[in-house]
């Protein structure tokens, strides 16, 4: 089958399975990103080695009505990791699918992966669906994997295991059997919205107990949490702690060394191992 593919590098396993189970690219639509935290480097490229056209502007009812008059309607449209709500696809394209990290309809929103760590979920999982215009992430489901999540879980370790499982659905029950699916998809029903995280949701807070600030450190990994010392703020990349009875208010620092903090939490220590005063982006730009 045809199909066009809207997304970056972030689930760009979705469009090389396709691909290699025998189904033909016929244009890339993806985004300008930071380089940071968003990539398109490899979809572009694969993109480019195939002559495909990549448009990086938000998808326009032209845009698809375009690809209808040059390829018919037997295409699909599918989406993994693109952030702009798709509407008028039906008419033009036979099929509209959307690729979303986690296990609908728990968790619709950009970018669920942070919380499913730092809430301790111990199951998660990938859901292809149809591709609602009405809303994010509410079509009916057309195949899901899910898996449990260890309590050691991080952000790396949870992408990288979204990553493999979104291409398994794409190589699996879509390139294989997406008509059958199509025409057995199930409604999501009641579901919950995870919006963008912020600022405050990065922040530790040293009155909590070790393993939920460690748990929140694990959650955002190399993207960092926030770690308030006085009056300034830290950006903090790795942690460890541990548990140990005190008199220190949290958040005092205790101890330092060399690049080591040590901060009181409500039953224990926290040891930044990796932060740094400047975020990683403001480093990034103030390099170039």
């Amino acid at each position: 089958m045809k199909f066009a593919f809207a997304g970056i590098d972030f689930l760009g396993g979705v469009f090389d399975s396709l691909i290699g189970a025998g189904w033909t690219p016929i244009k890339l639509f993806t985004r300008p990103c930071d380089g940071i935290y968003d990539h398109n480097e490899t979809v572009v490229a694969q993109a480019r080695e195939r002559r495909l056209p990549i448009q990086l502007s938000r998808m326009k009812a032209a845009d698809l009505e375009a690809l209808a008059e040059a390829h018919g309607h037997d295409w699909a449209l599918v989406v993994a990791g693109y952030p702009w709500l798709i509407r008028g696809w039906r008419g033009l394209a036979a099929y509209g699918v959307n690729i979303h990290p986690s296990p609908l309809p728990l968790g619709r929103g950009p970018y669920p992966l942070f919380k499913a760590v730092a809430d301790g979920h111990t199951e998660w999982g990938v859901t292809a669906h149809v591709l609602g215009e009405e809303g994010f992430d509410t079509g009916d489901i057309l195949a899901q994997e899910r898996f449990a999540l260890s309590d050691r879980e991080t952000h790396e370790s949870l992408l990288t295991r979204c990553q493999l499982a979104a291409g398994r659905l794409a190589a699996g029950p879509i390139a294989r059997d997406l008509p059958a699916r199509w025409r057995g998809a199930q409604a999501q029903g009641e579901g919950s919205y995870w919006p963008r995280v912020t600022d405050a949701d990065r922040t530790l807070d040293f009155r909590a107990d070790v393993e939920a600030i460690l748990r929140r450190v694990r959650a955002f990994g190399a993207i960092e949490t926030i770690a308030r010392l006085g009056d300034n703020r830290v950006y903090v990349a790795a942690a460890e702690g541990w548990r140990e009875p005190h008199r220190h208010t949290p958040g005092t620092v205790v101890h330092r060394y060399r690049r080591h903090i040590v901060l009181a939490a409500r039953d224990g220590y926290i040891q930044l191992n990796r932060w740094s005063p400047v975020a990683v982006t403001e480093a990034v730009h103030l390099g170039r």
